[in-house]
């Protein structure tokens, strides 16, 4: 089982901001998704969600060449 550290910071405004800090690929919105009990205004992606997207395809590119 893998563990996620997610930190929520309360801002002056009264909203708050979310970050999963070792998720990588989908795992991270997968794990917030029942924590937004509120309307989601924005959401900025950080570059590791980038990174499952990437081994998946290279994963699928070596398949179909019969790696």
């Amino acid at each position: 089982m893998q563990y996620y550290k997610v930190e929520f910071t309360i801002n002056p405004d009264g909203t708050i901001t979310e970050k999963v800090l070792n998720g990588s690929g989908n795992s991270c919105t997968e794990l917030t998704k029942d924590l937004e009990l509120g309307e989601v205004k924005s959401q900025q992606l950080l570059p590791e969600y980038q990174e499952q997207n990437l081994i998946n395809q290279e994963q699928e590119d070596n398949l179909w060449q019969g790696f």
